[in-house]
């Protein structure tokens, strides 16, 4: 009996005496003590089978300097197969650790990665970027400069085991510079694999968001949450030059580089302004953040750096992943409808798929028979995600004349309430059609208990929804599509029934509905608005509402009206006059079964999801108070307030 045998053996034995025993309380905590220690035995032993099993077949080459066009090295590890014959590489390159030690203990995340890869015969090379843990340089969001992608893509291909050929595979920052490195134009960039990669997306057609920086111009707060946790101090230590690769090596034993933050509670610390001080105030390291939060969503820092935008001609056939309830799902979509629809090459414009699954960011493989969202269960949602990654990987880098166009549609998505995953040539499927719904009141849609209604008629005379915003006391964010905030905000569907019962949210409502109807695609929404203050934002929430009265968040958006007229000017607006705001398009994939309504939210925060406007027309990052803003939605013939929807009748 093998010893990971020998120990479930073990473990199973015990937690059976434990059960059908008489024992009594000490004896019980003695056998939960023992039944631990086993559990931890077999999962280091386990980690143990990994590295001797990877040793075993592959080529082990870690800490390799590897030179940039600059002179900067970065830290790379290289895991290949032990053949004669040349392989191709899947290469993921990170802001991440990856360090096969921590704390003087080996871990697995990298070593079961490159295991997989080699037992189907690539060669895995993982890197870090400048200015991460042993890589040289400083480091800047998406490790800028752009380079330093082509120049790994042009070592890698030079070395005497590669067959020239170089995939790229990796979520969320692991993802972000994938494209705008597919847009350099490689020769042996030959496939990609980009996971919630929304970060990395800068601009596209109406869609600024300049890499999840901004929503509808309004401040997306999980970046200030993330680069507490990631951005390392000035005075770290660092690796002398000129170490060699055995001193690398030694030293990444018992030291990986990781120093972190303490942890603290983010839900407060997001509270505090001015908003340029959140990370001054928690003593964490805010050098980049200076940068950014100055910013506004059409400088041109943003277009120098390693963001995508859609002037830049991707070359790279894609098989790209989102989710759901991620944060950046409508740019993610959108950019695979750019490239699949504006490339020059029809050859790269054929040759892009996508996945869409109703999860949070990056957790594809937590999809299970019984997946959960936040509250919602939406079902089986697992799918062969690796099977599918290594098929395209075979076509493209080894090849393989495969079926994997011929059995893989262009989009696979989920779609939840029926809860079952579907596919179409295109996005939206083209079954869809957009349908109208207006906003209508008697100007008394204050909250659930309110009369605000969509149908397909509008107001004939206008009665508008007034509500008071005030950013001292805002809407506070309950689930939603998000990412990286701590424990400010949890992602996902939840329950918005007491979210509700405020009167600074207007709630509009269809009737029960008599059939079953699927919404798939970008939702899109306007507004007719005023208010007494100079600037000030408007949110929107979809919801599924179930029969017992249960209000299940689908996706968000938000507007700073600063910018309705887009981001290369602001707008003030005059007290009381009417304007027209076009939102965001939210986008999702949802089966709003017999029995259910449809109903959407507006209000003017989601707090701390996106960045409070304060109100008064200023910077709003470097302002202490607010003013409260006394807002208006209008719907009439003369302002058609209305949300579109992708229905799909069944």
């Amino acid at each position: 009996m093998g010893s990971g045998s020998y120990l479930r053996a073990l473990i199973s034995m015990m937690t059976n005496q434990l059960i059908t025993s008489k024992m009594k309380k000490h004896s019980i905590l003695i056998t939960f003590v023992l039944v631990c220690f086993f559990v931890n035995s077999f999962n280091l032993q386990a980690q143990e089978d990994i590295f001797q099993e990877l040793e075993e077949i592959a080529i082990v080459d870690q800490k390799i300097m590897m030179p940039m066009r600059d002179g900067i090295r970065l830290a790379t590890d290289i895991y290949r197969p032990k053949t004669n014959k040349k392989v191709p590489i899947i290469f993921s390159r990170t802001p991440y650790n990856f360090n096969s030690w921590v704390n003087g203990e080996q871990r697995t995340g990298t070593a079961k990665k490159a295991l997989e890869a080699v037992k189907k015969g690539y060669a895995y090379v993982v890197q870090n970027e400048r200015g991460r843990y042993f890589s040289e340089g400083e480091w800047d969001i998406l490790g800028v400069p752009l380079t330093d992608g082509y120049d790994a893509f042009t070592w890698m291909k030079d070395q005497p085991w590669s067959n020239g050929k170089i995939g790229t595979l990796g979520c969320s920052s692991t993802a972000e510079w994938q494209m705008a490195a597919a847009a350099l134009d490689h020769p042996s960039y030959a496939a990609m694999v980009p996971q919630g990669f929304g970060a990395g997306v800068g601009r596209v057609g109406n869609i600024n968001e300049q890499g999840n920086w901004f929503r509808g111009g309004a401040e997306q707060m999980l970046f200030i949450a993330w680069l507490y946790g990631v951005e390392q101090d000035k005075f770290k230590p660092r690796i002398p030059a000129g170490a060699t690769q055995e001193d690398l090596i030694r030293i990444s034993r018992f030291y990986d580089l990781n120093p972190k933050n303490p942890p603290i509670d983010m839900a407060k610390a997001l509270k505090h302004l001015p908003l340029q001080d959140i990370l001054k105030n928690i003593n964490g390291k805010h050098d980049i953040f200076d940068k950014m939060i100055v910013r506004k969503p059409n400088d041109p820092d943003w277009f120098k750096g390693g963001l995508y935008h859609d002037n830049m001609e991707i070359g790279v056939p894609g098989f790209w992943f989102a989710s759901w309830y991620d944060v950046s799902i409508t740019p993610n979509l959108a950019l695979f409808n750019h490239v699949r629809n504006n490339s020059k090459d029809p050859k790269i414009r054929d040759n892009q798929y996508l996945v869409i699954a109703p999860t949070l960011h990056c957790s594809y493989t937590r999809a299970t028979e019984n997946t959960i969202v936040g509250e919602r269960n939406v079902g089986d949602a697992t799918l062969n995600y690796d099977e599918q990654i290594y098929a395209w990987f075979d076509l493209w880098l080894k090849g393989d004349q495969n079926d994997f166009k011929q059995k893989t549609p262009r989009v696979q998505y989920y779609t939840m309430g029926s809860n079952k995953w579907q596919a179409s040539e295109t996005w939206p499927p083209e079954t869809a059609e957009l349908t109208t719904f207006y906003l209508n009141s008697k100007g008394d849609a204050n909250s659930s208990f309110g009369g605000g209604e969509l149908n397909s008629s509008k107001a004939e005379s206008d009665y508008p929804d007034s509500f008071t915003y005030d950013p001292m006391a805002p809407v506070p964010s309950y689930g939603g599509n998000v990412c990286c905030t701590g424990n400010a905000v949890q992602g996902g569907a939840f329950d918005q029934q007491q979210m509700e019962t405020r009167n600074d949210i207007l709630v509009y409502t269809t009737e029960v509905l008599k059939e079953g109807v699927e919404v798939s695609g970008f939702i899109e929404s306007t507004l007719y608005v005023s208010s007494d203050a100079k600037d000030t934002d408007f949110t929107i929430k979809l919801i599924d509402v179930y029969p017992d009265g249960s209000a299940y968040n689908l996706d968000e958006t938000i507007q700073r009206v600063r910018y309705r007229d887009g981001y290369d000017k602001e707008v003030f607006m005059e007290k009381d006059k009417v304007y027209q705001v076009d939102l965001t398009p939210m986008s999702t994939s949802n089966y709003f079964k017999k029995g259910h309504r449809i109903r959407i939210e507006i209000s003017s925060s989601n707090f701390p999801r996106f960045g409070r406007n304060l109100n008064t027309g200023g910077n709003n990052y470097d302002e202490k108070e607010g003013v409260v803003a006394h807002n208006k939605v209008h719907h009439s013939l003369d302002y058609p307030s209305q949300i579109k929807l992708p229905m799909i009748m069944k």
